[in-house]
C-alpha cells in the first residue's frame, strides 16, 4: 500500500509540471500575439490622414498673421577689433530669428538695438581669432549672441542667430 501512495505522489508532480507548461505556453503565445496586434497597428497598418485642397485652405486661413512663423532682423554691419595678438579685425551682419512678432518689435525698439549691438561688440572684443576660426567657435558664438541678446529682451526671444557677413582680417 505504501508502494501504491508513493506511486501516486510520484505521478501528480508530473501532471502538475505537463498542466504548467501548457498554461505557460498558452499565456506566452496569447502575451506574443497581442504585441504583433500592438507592433501592426502602431507601424504598418497606420495609413495617414486624407488632406484635401479645401481643408488646407481653411486651416491656412484660420492661421493669424501672428503666428506666421519666426521673423529675421537684420543688424547692421559691425566692424570690430578682435583681441588678441596679431591684431586682426571681424567685419560682420548679424541676423537675429525671433520667434514672435512681439520679439521681433521689442528688437526693433532704438534702445534695446543699441544695447544688443554693445553687447555683441563687447563679446567680440573679448574673442581672439583662433577661438572663431574653427566651425565649433563660430557655433558657440552664435549661441552667446543669442544668450545676451535674450538677457535683454523681456517679451521676446532669439531662437537662432545667423551670419550673412563673416570676415576676418
Amino acid at each position: 500500500m505504501a508502494e501504491k501512495q508513493e506511486q501516486q505522489a510520484a505521478q501528480k508532480p508530473k501532471n502538475t509540471g505537463a498542466i504548467l507548461q501548457a498554461v505557460f505556453a498558452v499565456l506566452n503565445l496569447a502575451v506574443m500575439g497581442v504585441g504583433a496586434y500592438l507592433v501592426y497597428a502602431s507601424t504598418i497598418g497606420w495609413h495617414s490622414p486624407k488632406i484635401t485642397e479645401e481643408q488646407a485652405q481653411e486651416e491656412l486661413a484660420s492661421t493669424s498673421s501672428e503666428e506666421a512663423g519666426p521673423l529675421v532682423y537684420t543688424m547692421d554691419k559691425f566692424t570690430v577689433n578682435l583681441g588678441g595678438e596679431p591684431k586682426r579685425t571681424i567685419r560682420l551682419e548679424v541676423n537675429l530669428q525671433m520667434l514672435g512678432k512681439n520679439g521681433f518689435e521689442e528688437v526693433m525698439e532704438p534702445e534695446n538695438r543699441a544695447k544688443a549691438r554693445d553687447k555683441i561688440v563687447r563679446l567680440l572684443n573679448d574673442k581672439s581669432f583662433t577661438e572663431l576660426e574653427t566651425i565649433q567657435g563660430k557655433l558657440f558664438l552664435k549661441d552667446k549672441i543669442a544668450m545676451e541678446v535674450n538677457s535683454l529682451l523681456h517679451r521676446g526671444i532669439v531662437k537662432d542667430v545667423f551670419f550673412s557677413d563673416f570676415v576676418v582680417q
